[in-house]
């Protein structure tokens, strides 16, 4: 099962009448965490009117927001709501406004925080999570490029290549095509390739797996 998260702390801002809105957007796993990120927004906007947040985890399937005295359902939950769609995790959305002295109105202050929450997404690099086998293949020379002709079949990560007497590649593999490519690496080399299984992880593939 994949899931969708941030790689590292971004934001943007916009201005509607008058009202300064800043979004912010930091991975986060754990609870601590997202207060953390929460409170370090907060003593960096002491003199700001309100600092809305929402955050949702995939430990113990949290999800929390506060409207942070904007009326009841205007702005945490808006925030949340881009989260959700989003189908981002492990994941906190802070949006700090400086009020400018003109009133939104209910529907008002859900689009601007919502926005706000949409451009702290979009400034960020969101990352696809896939779970994935650590694999080690050893193999001589004469093999080496059988197994380097069907490598982007699988849509692999390289981590690591080592040419000495014989030749070592350490890859990542999506769990779901992992034993097809270790069966058509076992045909193609019969059988003379080692295959070893190191790790089963979580790794970033957004950059293999185009949408």
């Amino acid at each position: 099962m994949n899931y969708f998260t941030v790689s590292e702390q971004a934001s943007d801002s916009f201005i509607e009448k008058k009202s300064e809105f800043i979004g912010y957007i930091a991975p986060v796993r754990t609870n601590d965490e997202a207060v953390e990120f929460i409170n370090k927004i907060k003593s960096m906007h002491r003199k700001a009117k309100h600092n809305v947040y929402a955050y949702i985890l995939r430990q113990d399937n949290i999800s929390r927001y506060s409207d942070d005295g904007e009326p009841q359902g205007t702005a945490g939950v808006p925030v949340l709501d881009v989260l959700q769609k989003r189908g981002l995790t492990d994941v906190c959305i802070v949006v700090t406004r400086y009020f400018g002295g003109i009133l939104l109105g209910g529907g008002g202050l859900v689009r601007a925080y919502s926005h706000t929450a949409s451009l702290a997404c979009d400034s960020a690099h969101i990352m696809d999570m896939r779970l994935c086998h650590r694999l080690k293949i050893t193999t001589d020379y004469n093999m080496y490029g059988k197994i380097s002709y069907i490598l982007p079949n699988f849509d692999i990560i390289n981590v690591n290549s080592d040419f000495a007497d014989t030749v070592t590649l350490e890859i990542l593999v999506m769990s779901e095509k992992f034993s097809a490519l270790q069966k058509e690496i076992t045909e193609i080399t019969n059988g003379t390739a080692e295959i070893m299984d190191c790790d089963e992880l979580y790794e970033d593939f957004s950059n293999i797996i185009k949408k």
